[in-house]
């Protein structure tokens, strides 16, 4: 067996800077050379700025303390998404995170709550949620730190700057003995196997390497470009293809929640830090603008506008395979499902965490890329599969997108998902650790979807049992989240960002 000596990683922004640190952190004793290939010249897309909770598994895992991280990148804290007129105008719902109530018995509180509604009892769902209920009313509190207490199930996410994401992991990093090197890759030459043996850049200099990490945008520099892999594409299922991004000054207290509006021709999000808030419009082009959807942004964002705003286009979908010969593609440069659900940061590190467990050797065993490839695709299409969802089920008919939308042809895996939920709320089990039944279950219930009966094991419970149940813990819940500090105090008291430094 012969080691890799040296790894590239070519581009930065937080793809790069995540790759570098998970790779620093398992080599810091010198097993592999890594060095990281950006230029300051070019741009990061610099907008994904809302996280979910296998994230902050990622932080942990590196060594990295929580509170300080949260200091540094201007953090606030994320326990839902609000999802505002999806299903029809006027309506609202959240997509917690954490468990929604707690099994009755042997069985699984969800189905307990659906025979409550099958006896007609008032109760919502979320109202069992502690991270709803939190979210809703503008508490928090760290979970861990409340046990024994009905908000210990919660779970949470951080919203970042992913600019000082990728300043703080850069630090990290370097500290691990992982190089950077400023330069812009102009041309790539290969092996005579196909793979990848050097990039150059535009001063001439060469930096050759036995294994490649592609984390150059939706340039796709290695993957794409040099080595040719194919782009499956997704337009037909995600319509949207192009993002208005723009930083605003905080009005209010930040809300510990990602918004995520509807608006005519796709969404709008907020997602407030604790230095500003970050605003934007994902939208469909076949049915507006840039300068239009520019302009209805601006007339809904709140305080002042601190840059100019920025248009992202994109193309969901994801190249056939993203191992391919001796180099990967993570980030951008592999695929790209779209914003909702806030997944890019999560399929970079989960994309890492793979590259790890099927580590390749100097031969690059096809086998190892197989399965990478396979497992990868597989997290991809759930994802997509998931934000679908919220789409293709709206019963939304006022504008051409909303009906081109719920005229998507769903993929056959969705379809047997929803129809198997639909039979007795049961839920195929994915493959990936980050949409779990809670997830599935408030979205299918958000855009009104919901099983036909309940199973009837459940019947083994008597029903003044489940009655009592749910007449009793949604008010408890309220009472005790009412005397959780608000999300506002909490950052102020336990972890208040480091002033913003203003550039010269």
């Amino acid at each position: 067996m012969s080691h890799l000596k040296k790894i590239v990683i070519v581009g930065g922004g937080s793809a790069g800077w995540i790759c570098a640190a998970m790779l620093g952190h398992y080599f810091e004793k010198g097993f592999c050379e890594v060095e990281l290939i950006e230029s300051e010249e070019i741009g990061t897309i610099g907008v994904g700025e809302s996280t979910i909770p296998p994230f902050l598994q990622l932080i942990r895992t590196l060594g990295i303390d929580e509170q300080d991280f949260i200091q540094k990148t201007q953090a606030s804290f994320k326990l839902a998404i609000r999802f505002e007129d999806w299903r029809a105008k006027g309506e609202t719902y959240y997509h917690p995170f954490g468990q929604i109530g707690g099994p009755v018995d042997v069985h699984e509180f969800y189905q307990c709550w659906l025979r409550a509604k099958a006896n007609g009892h008032p109760s919502k769902l979320q109202d069992f949620a502690p991270a709803t209920v939190m979210a809703d009313t503008g508490r928090f509190m760290l979970p861990a730190k409340a046990q024994r207490t009905m908000i210990a199930n919660a779970n949470y996410a951080l919203h970042i700057d992913a600019k000082l994401v990728a300043a703080y992991l850069r630090r990290f990093a370097e500290a691990r003995n992982v190089k950077r090197t400023e330069g812009i890759v102009t041309d790539v030459a290969t092996r005579a196997d196909g793979g990848i043996e050097k990039v150059i850049l535009r001063d001439g200099r060469a930096v050759a390497g036995d294994f490649f990490i592609d984390c150059s945008g939706f340039r796709s520099l290695l993957v794409g470009k040099t080595l040719n892999e194919p782009y499956r594409d997704w337009s037909d299922l995600l319509l949207c293809d192009r993002a208005i991004a723009v930083q605003t000054a905080n009005v209010g207290a930040p809300h510990p929640y990602t918004l995520s509006q509807a608006q005519d021709f796709g969404w709008r999000w907020r997602i407030p830090l604790q230095h500003r808030s970050g605003n934007g419009y994902v939208f469909c082009s076949q049915y507006l603008s840039d300068d239009e959807a520019k302009a209805v942004l601006m007339r809904q964002v709140e305080g002042e506008v601190l840059i100019e705003p920025q248009v992202i286009p994109f193309k969901t979908g994801m190249r056939e395979r993203l191992w391919v010969k001796n180099c990967v593609a993570i980030g951008l440069a592999g695929g790209f499902i779209e914003p909702l659900e806030s997944t890019a940061l999560h399929l970079i590190y989960k994309g890492m965490d793979y590259l790890l467990r099927f580590f390749p050797d100097m031969d690059a065993d096809p086998t190892l890329a197989a399965e990478y490839n396979r497992r990868m695709t597989g997290d991809y299409e759930e994802i997509r599969d998931f934000i679908v969802l919220h789409y293709a089920t709206t019963q939304r008919d006022d504008t051409p997108f909303w009906k081109a939308c719920a005229a998507v042809e769903l993929p056959e895996s969705l379809k047997a998902r929803i129809d198997l939920f639909q039979a007795s709320g049961v839920l195929r089990d994915g493959v990936d650790d980050m949409f779990r039944a809670p997830s599935w279950q408030s979205v299918m219930e958000g855009m009104g979807i919901r099983p036909r009966r309940y199973q009837q094991l459940v019947d083994r419970v008597p029903y003044s049992a489940i009655e009592q149940l749910m007449d009793r813990s949604a008010p408890m819940l309220a009472d005790f989240v009412r005397t959780l500090p608000t999300h506002e105090a909490f950052l102020r008291t336990h972890c208040p960002a480091e002033p913003v430094r203003k550039s010269a």
